[in-house]
C-alpha cells in the first residue's frame, strides 16, 4: 500500500499505445526496505486485466519519504526534457465525471489547426476516454493504474517514451479522476489545471484546498447548467481565492463554447511564452 495517498503502489501499471495497440505491463514492488524495483513486459492489449496485488509494509514514514523523493527527481528530468523541446506540458485533474475528457477533446478540435496537441490518458481501468480523444486525430497514450488513483512521474516517463510528441507543442495530461492523491505528486509539467463543474458542491475549493492551492488554473465547467443545478459561482470563485489568491479561473461550457476563448487564449501564450 502507497503510504503517500493510500492507493496500492504494488499495482500493475499499463501503458497502451493506441496507435500500435500494443500494452506494456510495469510491475512495481516495494520492499519493506523502501526500495522500489520496478519490471515490465508487453503483450497485445486483448489479454484479460491483471490481478492487482499490495501488500502493506513498515517503515511508514521513510517509506512516504523515499516514494516523494523518487517521484520529484523524476519530476525533474520530465521537466528538463518538456523544456529542452518547447513542449508546453499541462496537468489536468478534477473528480470523476467533471468534464475533463469533453473540455479536452473540444480543446484539441478547435485548437489542432494552431497547435500540436498530444495526450496522456489517465484512468484505473479502461481506454474508453482515450479512444474518444483517438478519434480528435491527436496522438494519445492510454495509462491504466489499477487500484492506483493517480499518475505519479514515472508513469509519465514511460508514456513519454512511446507518445514520442513533437517538438513545439503541448501535452495534454489527464489525470485520475481523484481530488486528493493527484495534487502530491509533480510531473513534471508547467502548470497544474483543476476542473470543477457546476454538478458539484461550490465549497469544493475549501473541502479540498491542496489541490486548488497547488494548481495554477481552475476551469469551471457545464456552466450551461448552471439554470438547472444550484451552485454559488460568486461563493465558488471566492472560496478558490482564498485558499489560491493567485489562481486563475475560466467559467467554460465545452457543449456550447461559451468562455472556451479565453481558456484557448491562455494555452497558446504558455505555448508562445
Amino acid at each position: 500500500m502507497c503510504v503517500t495517498c493510500g492507493c496500492s503502489d504494488d499495482s500493475e501499471i499499463k501503458i497502451t499505445n493506441l496507435e500500435t495497440d500494443k500494452t506494456e505491463h510495469n510491475h512495481t514492488h516495494t520492499l519493506p526496505d523502501g526500495t522500489i524495483i520496478t519490471h515490465s513486459h508487453s503483450h497485445d492489449t486483448h489479454i484479460e486485466a491483471p490481478q492487482i496485488h499490495a501488500k502493506i509494509h513498515n517503515t511508514t514514514i521513510s517509506l512516504e519519504q523515499d516514494i516523494l523523493a523518487k517521484n520529484n527527481l523524476l519530476a525533474a528530468q520530465n521537466r528538463g526534457w518538456f523544456k529542452g523541446r518547447n513542449i508546453l506540458a499541462l496537468n489536468l485533474m478534477s473528480s470523476p465525471g467533471a468534464g475533463k475528457t469533453t473540455l479536452l477533446t473540444r480543446t484539441i478540435n478547435d485548437l489542432k489547426h494552431q497547435l500540436s496537441i498530444s495526450v496522456i490518458e489517465g484512468d484505473q481501468e479502461t481506454a474508453n476516454d482515450a479512444k474518444k480523444i483517438k478519434e480528435t486525430g491527436s496522438k494519445v497514450i492510454q495509462i491504466n493504474t489499477g487500484t492506483g488513483c493517480h499518475l505519479d512521474a514515472s508513469m509519465i516517463d514511460r508514456g513519454l517514451q512511446q507518445l514520442n510528441p513533437p517538438l513545439n507543442s503541448v501535452v495534454m495530461i489527464e489525470n485520475v479522476g481523484n481530488l486528493v492523491c493527484p495534487a502530491l505528486f509533480d510531473l513534471g509539467e508547467q502548470a497544474k489545471v483543476v476542473i470543477l463543474s457546476v454538478t458539484e458542491g461550490e465549497d469544493k475549493p475549501i473541502k479540498y484546498p491542496h489541490i486548488f492551492r497547488a494548481s495554477n488554473v481552475m476551469i469551471l465547467t457545464k456552466i450551461d447548467l448552471l439554470p438547472y443545478v444550484q451552485f454559488d459561482v460568486q461563493k465558488c470563485i471566492s472560496y478558490a481565492g482564498e485558499v489560491n489568491p493567485q489562481i486563475q479561473i475560466f467559467q467554460v461550457s465545452a457543449t456550447t463554447g461559451v468562455g472556451l476563448d479565453n481558456w484557448y487564449k491562455w494555452v497558446t501564450e504558455k505555448v508562445v511564452n
